[in-house]
């Protein structure tokens, strides 16, 4: 399919979707009335910027189930958010949208490099995070044969891999680096082993870490993205060939890039914060939802058709401001990775000292480097925050396995200044 070909697709299943969500959600009914806009109005793509964006605390304002479109019986599953910072946010699928949700996991999978009848281990949680279950279905969609290790049990999972000799794994990045220190114990080489290819999504992570897993691994990393609100895995991927940010899957899920302050659509190239916007879901169609991960639109490459958003490696409420400084953790992911001596593993620890917020940060040391090569590398790692990022910070250089091992979504960032 063509640019303008895909363009009047979207505009046809846009304007479907804008009519859906107006005449069978009351919350868009409402908004959209409020804003003094009709399903109507929308007769070019760039008419979408005359409705309203929707976010996560609009979700969570119409828990559990005011965002679905059709009845509660006809839903055939339902996924929840895990809600550590509030309700969670609830979401449904019709059978047509569990459907679409495997395909959509089968073609990211095929673009990272997957084939049928390869064998794909699933390290992502099952349960109400969309990760195990999209995978799982969209793997078996494309062919494959499924090994559902979920998280946790890092030995076993490691035992599987190499009794099993599965091509692909599905995980975090995070976790995939857990994995990889599950090997090195067991004195097991993972490049010597089955797996091909990582498709790695569900937190921020940066090209040092791919270059971190791609060399102890002996792989392809790649990325794949999605969040639950807009379907789960599979709205967008990376494709193995080039490797250059993810393919969104246009023909479903329209993005644009907005000014996170006030919400101004920026042009093509432009860094800001991603919408999308659902074109084929039934259960719980999405307008303009405001993911809060920071990226730029840019042309296709692999898939010429279909544009490519730049791999994200911060989001905006993931941001950290330090005495009127703003932080991303990946920046420091960045510093971490780039240090000799030091491992993966780090965490940002925020406390209050004189009424002045403070932020240390603690990552473990690789087992080969001696004290004199952990001072350095503390020095390093302080000089270059402070050059990079503007900050002065703390250092603390752990041993070996001190701190908390992901086994999903890591937590990087520990506050300590409300204590």
């Amino acid at each position: 399919m063509g640019r303008e070909e895909l363009r009047e697709l979207q505009l046809e299943r846009l304007q479907w979707t804008l009519r859906h969500a107006y005449e069978n959600v009351p919350f868009y009914r409402r908004r959209f009335d409020e804003a003094g806009v009709r399903p109507s109005d929308c007769r070019t793509l760039d008419d979408l910027a005359k409705f309203p964006c929707t976010t996560k605390h609009d979700l969570r304002d119409n828990y559990p189930f005011g965002m679905f479109a059709v009845p509660r019986q006809d839903l055939r599953r339902l996924h929840a958010s895990s809600g550590t910072t509030g309700k969670p946010t609830v979401v449904g699928y019709t059978r047509q949208d569990l459907d679409l949700w495997a395909a959509m996991v089968a073609r990211s999978m095929r673009a990272a490099g997957a084939r049928p009848g390869q064998l794909v281990h699933v390290s992502y949680g099952y349960g109400l995070f969309t990760g195990g279950l999209g995978a799982h279905y969209g793997a078996e969609r494309l062919g494959c044969t499924v090994v559902p290790a979920s998280g946790g049990m890092t030995a076993r999972q490691v035992q599987l891999i190499t009794d099993f000799r599965p091509e692909i794994i599905m995980i975090t990045p995070s976790y995939m680096l857990t994995l990889l220190d599950e090997f090195d114990r067991q004195g097991i080489d993972p490049r010597a082993g089955s797996l091909r290819v990582g498709i790695f999504g569900a937190e921020p992570w940066t090209e040092r870490m791919r270059a971190e897993i791609e060399e102890r691994a002996g792989i392809d990393a790649v990325d794949i993205y999605g969040l639950s609100e807009v379907i789960g895995p599979g709205v967008a991927q990376e494709c193995v060939e080039t490797k250059d940010g993810l393919h969104i899957w246009e023909d479903h899920f329209y993005p644009e890039i907005v000014d996170p302050f006030d919400e101004s659509v920026l042009g093509e190239g432009a860094h800001g914060e991603l919408l999308f916007t659902s074109l084929t879901k039934q259960a719980m169609p999405i307008i303009r939802y405001r993911t809060r991960d920071l990226t730029r639109l840019l042309p296709g490459t692999a898939r010429p058709a279909m544009r490519r958003m730049e791999k994200v490696t911060g989001r905006s409420d993931d941001m950290i401001i330090i005495r009127g400084v703003n932080v991303f953790p990946t920046q420091i992911e960045e510093i971490v990775l780039g240090t000799r001596g030091l491992a993966p593993h780090f965490q940002l620890e925020l406390s209050t000292r004189d009424r002045r917020d403070e932020m240390t940060v603690r990552v473990e040391a690789r087992p080969d480097a001696d004290a004199e090569r952990r001072a350095a590398a503390a020095t390093e790692v302080a000089a270059r925050v402070k050059d990079s990022v503007g900050i002065s910070v703390g250092i603390d250089v752990v041993d070996e396995d001190t701190l908390e091992r992901s086994v999903g979504k890591i937590r990087r960032v520990v506050d300590r200044r409300g204590e």
